[in-house]
């Protein structure tokens, strides 16, 4: 996220907006899960280990936060070698006569539609695969029906995202805070902890498989970790540097806490293994 999401996305956007919003929102927002770290978590305190939880999410919130860092700092480092190496001294402008910008509309819809065939390739091989293994309950079938679920999480995700920089109600109250990403980190918090406890109440042939598809694809991508933190080092480098904290404690202490009651609180109640 330092190098496509902060240092590079100007550059990305020059060439396609909708470039840039695939690689940040898109790729880097579903590869990361706030979901899956805010599960895991819970697996610890239901367990009584509320001691590693909180560690959990206080040494989890270090590594990202210094990892986008180091992503920022190293993506200058290089674009600062590319201009050394592409600039022409007698001119000092870059060499590149590059033409891949798309800044027409039919630039625009010969991108989309190669992408809506290799989308549609990728869901349809999915689809035959899931179909073969999901009778063995396999990973392989998980995984199957995680990429076909996956598109939905980011397309809400990239939806909601739209609630960033508004505030609450006509006088834009809390303008600051990226209302669409915590909307999405909660809700898919929340729906994996609702999952995961019908898994441990239920005993239905493949509900696992469905299940695990659905967090690993739905909630994986609709939760984000990369857009959440860069999100925080933005405020933490600003005028306001409590925000970030704020931002962060916020999301993390409202997934928290909805977990334990959907599911921590049922798990101890009705002693399910």
């Amino acid at each position: 996220m330092g190098w496509w999401g902060v240092v590079f996305k100007g550059d990305i956007s020059q060439v396609s907006d909708i470039l840039a919003i695939g690689l940040t929102t898109g790729y880097l927002g579903s590869v990361t899960t706030f979901s899956g770290w805010n599960q895991k978590m819970l697996d610890l305190s239901v367990d009584g280990h509320w001691v590693q939880a909180i560690l959990g999410f206080l040494i989890g919130l270090f590594l990202v936060a210094y990892s986008i860092i180091f992503g920022i700092e190293t993506a200058k480092g290089f674009r600062w070698i590319l201009k050394k190496l592409n600039t022409r001294p007698e001119k000092g402008v870059p060499s590149c006569n590059c033409n891949w910008t798309l800044n027409s509309s039919r630039r625009h819809l010969v991108a989309m539609v190669i992408l809506l065939l290799v989308l549609g390739v990728l869901l349809s091989v999915s689809g035959l695969l899931l179909k073969e293994e999901f009778s063995s309950g396999s990973s392989g079938a998980q995984l199957w029906l995680a990429c076909l679920v996956g598109p939905f999480g980011v397309w809400i995700r990239w939806f909601l995202a739209r609630l960033n920089g508004r505030g609450l109600g006509k006088s834009g109250i809390l303008r600051w805070l990226p209302f669409g990403t915590l909307i999405t980190n909660v809700s898919a918090a929340c729906i994996m902890a609702g999952l995961s406890t019908i898994e441990k109440s239920v005993n239905i042939k493949n509900f696992d498989t469905v299940a695990n598809g659905i967090q690993l694809g739905f909630l994986g991508c609709l939760s984000t970790v990369s857009t959440f933190i860069a999100e925080f080092n933005a405020m933490r480098e600003s005028k306001h540097p409590w925000r970030a904290y704020l931002y962060a404690s916020t999301t993390m202490g409202i997934s928290f806490v909805l977990g334990i009651l959907i599911y921590n609180v049922p798990v101890w109640t009705k002693g399910f293994a």
